[in-house]
């Protein structure tokens, strides 16, 4: 083995570099602090013209200087940071491009997104933990948040608390989503085509029984009534596991599953089919989220189509909300659900 030696660096000789401040930017401009802040915070109401605002930009570009965000806070009264809470459940693609959208979205308007862990913290004590940070918004993906944490963000300067879940909180703007629609619209599909002994895919992974839980229920609903039974599958999202409940399968006597969502009906598909049954012939398949991976397999997947709030859309709530702090919060309904038949079913 070869030994490095651990030769200590030599101590530098120059001077820490000094940070670069707007009076810096002025004089290598040629123009006021001022008109250096006018110009770095887009601000609006001045006219100032297009060549000094390039000498601003090049003097910022060369001496590295960039806007002092907490000090630009204090003197507009409240800050430009949107804060997002890091969501409890594990999130899949869907989720993942509506959150790029709606940073981008943002973005166009001026905020500054900062994603926030929240691992450890709950409800309203992870409320006091974003209060700290002093956003001016704050949009929060889960359910547990209460009254009492909405009130605690507003007290510390949030114009706009947005929850995203199936209630509206008192004092927040709220988008509601449906999930009940999503598992009723796959169970009637499958009622539909002749399918009367259906199974549910359950998910295992903490975190998104906040979905599944609606979405068996609208499944329950969806057959209430018919000659048709619902069954809950527990299952992790491993090949393991799928591959135990596929070797089960005849034995459950099901003729067909909603798979919870894309990634756990393309997990299953593949397990029953290495088990040697046929897809549709011996069980009909269906998941939720229409990812491009689905139509990619063979038989091609169905699945249930959401639509989900556009981030632009969001993002005019947002801003909105900042401008009028005192306006009612608004309730809007999203997650619409469309059954998109295709070969699995």
């Amino acid at each position: 083995m070869v030994q490095i030696p651990n030769t200590p660096e030599p101590a530098s000789t120059s001077a820490p570099r000094s940070v670069p401040t707007s009076a810096d930017v002025a004089r290598l401009a040629g123009v006021s602090r001022a008109t250096v802040s006018y110009v770095l915070n887009n601000t609006s109401a001045v006219r100032i013209s297009e060549p000094t605002r390039r000498r601003v930009h090049e003097a910022a570009r060369e001496l590295g200087y960039v806007p002092h965000a907490a000090a630009r806070s204090l003197r507009a009264g409240h800050s430009r940071t949107v804060l997002m809470p890091a969501p409890s459940f594990p999130a899949g693609p869907l989720y993942s491009r509506f959150l790029s959208e709606l940073q981008a979205a943002l973005g166009r308007l001026d905020y500054t997104v900062v994603q926030y862990g929240t691992v450890g913290l709950h409800g309203d004590d992870a409320a006091r933990a974003w209060a700290e940070l002093r956003p001016v918004a704050v949009l929060v993906p889960g359910f547990d948040l209460g009254p009492q944490g909405v009130e605690v963000l507003k007290r510390s300067g949030a114009r706009a608390v947005v929850t995203l879940g199936p209630a509206a909180v008192d004092g927040a703007h709220a988008l509601l989503m449906d999930h009940e629609a999503v598992g009723h619209s796959a169970a009637r599909h499958l009622h539909d085509r002749g399918r009367r002994r259906i199974g549910v895919v359950v998910p295992a992974e903490e975190g998104l029984e906040l979905f599944s839980a609606p979405r068996l229920e609208g499944a329950r609903r969806a057959v209430h009534g018919t000659d048709a039974t619902v069954t809950p599958l527990p299952l992790a999202y491993e090949e393991r596991d799928a591959a135990r409940l596929a070797a089960r399968w005849k034995s459950l006597g099901l003729d067909a599953v909603y798979a919870y969502n894309d990634e756990y009906a393309m997990l299953l598909m593949r397990a029953l089919q290495d088990e040697g049954l046929a897809i549709p012939g011996d069980a009909a398949v269906i998941g939720a989220d229409d990812l491009m991976l689905g139509r990619l397999l063979r038989p091609r997947l169905s699945t249930v189509h959401l639509e989900l709030p556009s981030g632009r859309d969001l993002a005019a709530l947002v801003d909105r909300a900042v401008h009028d702090p005192g306006a009612a919060p608004e309730r809007h309904k999203v997650l619409g659900a469309t059954v998109v038949h295709r070969e699995s079913s």
